[in-house]
C-alpha cells in the first residue's frame, strides 16, 4: 500500500442506514443482526479512555488483519465467534456497503459476553511497573499486588519469573478497574475465573512463544471471553497494538523503559503536552498520526512476516 500523507483518509465513523447499530465503541462500531454480529474496526484512536478528534489512516483495517491471523494461530488452543471476514461472504443486505465494510470488518458469532478484562502479563510494565514501585519498601522484601507476592528488586521491564493473571473489570466507559483474582472469583464465580485464567495463559504462551520467534517479546495483552451456546469462546479482538504492548527483541533494555509497537508513542507525545486526560482530547499533529501508523504497520509486518 502507498504512503498516506492525507490523515483525511481516516475512517472515523461508520453509517449503515438499514442495518441496526448495536454500539459505538471506542474504535469499534457494531451492528446487530441478529443471529450475528458486525465489528467494524474503525480508524478511531484513543489514549487514556479519550477518543482522539483524528484517526490513524489504515488503523482498523491492520486490526483486523492481525486479529484474524491470531484467531486462525490460536484456533488449536481456544475456540472464537468469528464467521467470516470477507465482504463476500457476508448477508447479501451487507453487499452495498462494501466501501465502508471490505477490510475491516468481521461477521461474528453473537456471544454472552463475560465483563471481565482477563489480562495477562509477561513482564512488569505500564501500570503495574506504577503500582509495584509505589508499594516498594527498603530491605527488597516481596512486594504484594493483587494476590501476587513480587520479588522485592525487580527492574523496570523485567520479565516476571511467571506469567501471571491480573483481570480488571470489563467498563464500557470510563476506566477498566484492576482488581484481584480472589476479588473476580467473588463477583463471577470461581469456577469461571479459573477456566478463564488457564484458557489465558494458555493463549499467552502461545502468542508469546511465536511472537518471539518473529523477534518480538509480547509483554502484556487483554483478552475478552464470552459464551457462544455453551462453549467459551475468545471474542472481540485478538493480540493487536490496541490491546497489546510489545518489544522488540533485539532493542530490550533490562531497567529502562521500552519502545514498542503499541499506542505508547501516541500516549508520550501526548504526556508530553498540558491535557487533563479529559475531553475534549487535543488535536493530533500529522507527524505523530503518520507515526503512530507506521508502528502499526511494523507490529504487522514483523508478526505476520507480510506487507501490509
Amino acid at each position: 500500500m502507498a504512503d498516506i500523507t492525507d490523515t483525511a483518509m481516516a475512517l472515523l465513523k461508520t453509517n449503515l442506514s438499514d442495518i441496526p447499530l448495536f454500539r459505538r465503541g471506542k474504535v469499534r462500531d457494531i451492528y446487530d443482526l441478529g443471529e450475528h454480529l458486525l465489528l467494524v474496526a474503525t480508524d478511531r484512536v484513543s489514549a487514556f479512555d479519550v477518543v482522539m478528534p483524528e484517526g490513524i489512516p489504515d488503523k482498523g483495517k491492520i486490526l483486523t488483519a492481525l486479529s484474524v491471523f491470531w484467531f486462525e494461530l490460536l484456533r488449536g488452543v481456544v475456540p472464537n465467534h468469528l464467521v467470516a471476514q470477507r465482504v463476500r461472504d457476508f448477508p447479501k443486505e451487507l453487499q452495498k456497503h462494501r466501501d465502508q465494510l471490505e477490510g475491516r470488518s468481521l461477521l461474528v458469532k453473537k456471544a454472552r459476553r463475560i465483563d471481565l478484562e482477563c489480562v495477562v502479563r509477561g513482564y512488569i510494565a505500564g501500570s503495574l511497573w506504577k503500582e509495584y514501585r509505589a508499594a516498594r519498601r527498603d530491605g527488597g522484601q516481596p512486594v504484594h499486588l493483587y494476590d501476587y507476592d513480587f520479588p522485592g528488586n525487580l527492574l523496570e521491564s523485567q520479565k516476571l519469573p511467571e506469567p501471571i493473571f491480573t483481570p480488571a473489570t470489563k467498563e464500557d466507559t470510563g476506566h477498566d478497574q484492576n482488581i484481584s483474582v480472589s476479588e473476580a472469583k467473588k463477583r463471577f464465580g470461581a469456577e469461571t475465573v479459573d477456566k478463564l485464567r488457564s484458557i489465558s495463559l494458555a493463549i499467552f504462551h502461545r502468542a508469546s512463544d511465536y511472537a518471539f520467534s518473529r523477534g518480538i517479546i509480547l509483554v502484556d495483552t487483554k483478552f475478552e471471553f464470552g459464551f457462544t451456546g455453551d462453549q467459551l469462546s475468545l471474542i472481540d479482538e485478538v493480540l493487536s497494538p490496541d490491546s497489546s504492548r510489545f518489544w522488540l527483541a533485539s532493542q530490550y533494555r533490562l531497567g529502562e523503559a521500552q519502545d514498542g509497537f503499541d499506542k505508547q508513542f501516541l500516549r508520550n507525545y501526548l504526556e508530553s503536552m498540558k491535557w487533563d486526560k479529559k475531553p475534549p482530547a487535543p488535536h493530533l499533529p500529522e507527524e505523530v498520526i503518520l507515526k503512530t501508523r507506521e508502528k502499526y504497520l511494523e507490529a504487522y509486518r514483523l508478526l505476520t512476516g507480510q506487507d501490509f
